[in-house]
């Protein structure tokens, strides 16, 4: 809709310009275009409102690149990381061989043995293995949920940006458009070259603020993908780690089973 009635005030401005020069006999030459039209140029000559604008939006093209650079690094390592973690996991039959096998690593599947082994140590003693497992379970879904927050963390003000950037960019352009109706009041004549610089002005917002918000959209649903991989990757390290531990508890539930059973076999 601005975009169209930019079209429209520039039709009416080259038609009152055009018809004017045919009721003098001439073409008013006394307003010239200004000799700097590049973006560079423009900004300079643009209005305050107008300049802040195209800061606010380059800045956010900052951001949204500087995101794009750290996320992107982050999410690689963390997914290589597990990868190569859950490779080891497999190779495990208890949950000591498999702490032994991660003794150097540091990231979240060393971090969901930590908690797995914890619990264990703190449920030693008590009958009930299914009430192990519940714990043990809930510790590792606080813990998948910690690292999905922290790994997604920045990637919401891209969509931020991607949403609201086009409509700062709208604002530059109307704002523009304002500049150049009141430059056409104030030099009382309707010269296009009167009004050039304000609609050229305008125009950079709009196409600044599309820079700026194009990028982010498109880098945020990378991200979503990227990170969905991710919280599947964790979720199979997970599942993993709850599976050498009530692997570990049953192996103990039977020789408990098979000592009691000697035991019995003894004093009969």
């Amino acid at each position: 809709m601005i975009a169209r009635l930019t079209l429209i005030a520039i039709a009416a401005l080259v038609t009152l310009d055009f018809a004017a020069a045919q009721n003098t006999g001439a073409v008013v030459g006394t307003a010239t275009l200004p000799r700097d039209l590049t973006p560079w140029g423009m900004y300079q000559d643009a209005d305050p409102v107008v300049k802040a604008v195209l800061i606010g939006l380059a800045v956010a093209s900052m951001v949204t690149w500087t995101v794009w650079l750290t996320k992107t690094v982050d999410i690689v390592w963390s997914r290589r990381q597990i990868g190569v973690a859950l490779r080891q996991l497999a190779l495990a039959a208890s949950m000591p061989e498999a702490v032994e096998r991660l003794a150097g690593n540091q990231g979240e599947v060393r971090e969901l043995l930590d908690a797995a082994a914890a619990e264990q140590q703190l449920s030693a003693g008590v009958a009930s293995a299914e009430g192990i497992k519940e714990r043990v379970a809930s510790r590792l879904e606080r813990i998948e949920a910690a690292c999905a927050r922290r790994i997604a963390r920045g990637v919401g003000v891209l969509a931020t940006i991607g949403a609201t950037a086009p409509f700062v960019g709208l604002f530059g352009t109307v704002w523009g458009i304002m500049d150049s109706f009141i430059g056409i009041s104030q030099a009382n004549t309707t010269n296009l070259a009167v009004v050039a610089p304000g609609i050229a002005e305008a125009l950079l917002a709009t196409a600044l603020g599309l820079v700026a918000a194009i990028p982010a959209v498109v880098i945020y649903n990378v991200f979503a993908r990227m990170v969905a991989g991710y919280r599947a990757q964790l979720g199979d390290a997970s599942a993993e780690v709850f599976r050498l531990v009530s692997r570990d508890l049953e192996r103990g539930a039977v020789s408990s089973s098979g000592v009691t059973a000697t035991s019995l076999s003894a004093v009969g």
